[in-house]
């Protein structure tokens, strides 16, 4: 059996390692040739190296959406997209790949991808990527949220949000105005739902817009502390040291 080559593309470090390790067991044999984290680093290598035989391929990229890759670099192998997105999306994943694989990944979706990438790899036809970056061009994200404040509850537009809050179990949507609203979703969820030129996840508790950052400031271990703009006061988070390249890639796009 011939060794299959592996190309992952994933911004998130963590993630990426639970691939490989579900990759290798389910076959040691496998090679994962190359790790890329980003849109950019992504086109450079593939517009200049041999494709491998399976592309492993994250959706929201820190400088943009994996799609843009393939309006630079003519791409025909199989993909196998991983992705926290909403279900609207999903129908295009399978029109458009071997499968999708929603995060956070699992042995046995993997598996189950894994045997479908081998089942069809013989007579796999050559699929036009580029349909699915048109889907996403003219995709709507969420547009409003329903929170909810003691017995009330009202109607916020995204446009209105400033950040997300994850306090143990409760998800507040934080506005423009410095409303605190509980939102009956996961951070995790949240990410699939969020424009992600938009909106960045700072740490386990934390999505924000790019406008709700009023400043970055140097911290220690080369972290950054960043002051969120919460009505007429600023509320402070520490970007851990792993995602401040992702941070300064994702706010410079």
């Amino acid at each position: 059996m011939n060794t299959k080559k592996i190309v992952i593309i994933e911004d998130e470090q963590l993630a990426a390692e639970r691939l490989v390790i579900l990759l290798k067991q389910y076959d040691p044999s496998i090679e994962i040739i190359k790790h890329l984290y980003s849109v950019e680093e992504s086109i450079q290598w593939l517009s200049t190296n041999a494709h491998p035989d399976l592309l492993f391929l994250d959706i929201q990229l820190a400088d943009g959406f994996c799609f843009d890759i393939f309006k630079q670099v003519n791409y025909s192998k199989p993909i196998i997209f991983t992705t926290a997105y909403h279900e609207y999306a999903l129908d295009a994943f399978q029109l458009c790949s071997i499968d999708y694989l929603l995060k956070p990944v699992t042995a046995e979706a993997l598996t189950k991808a894994m045997q479908k990438f081998i089942q069809l790899q013989s007579n796999f036809s050559v699929i036009n990527y580029n349909q699915l970056s048109d889907f996403f061009d003219n995709a709507s994200f969420k547009s409003r949220f329903l929170g909810k404040a003691g017995q009330r509850m009202f109607f916020v537009e995204t446009s209105e949000v400033q950040f997300f809050q994850a306090d143990d179990k409760i998800v507040y949507l934080v506005d423009k105005e410095g409303n605190k609203l509980t939102v009956d979703y996961t951070l995790d969820r949240l990410e699939g739902l969020l424009n992600p030129k938009e909106f960045f996840r700072l740490n386990r508790k934390y999505i924000a817009r790019f406008s709700s950052i009023a400043q970055i400031k140097p911290y220690v271990n080369s972290r950054l502390k960043l002051l969120l703009r919460n009505g007429s006061k600023t509320e402070e988070v520490v970007l851990s040291r792993e995602r401040v390249q992702e941070f300064k890639t994702w706010a410079e796009a």
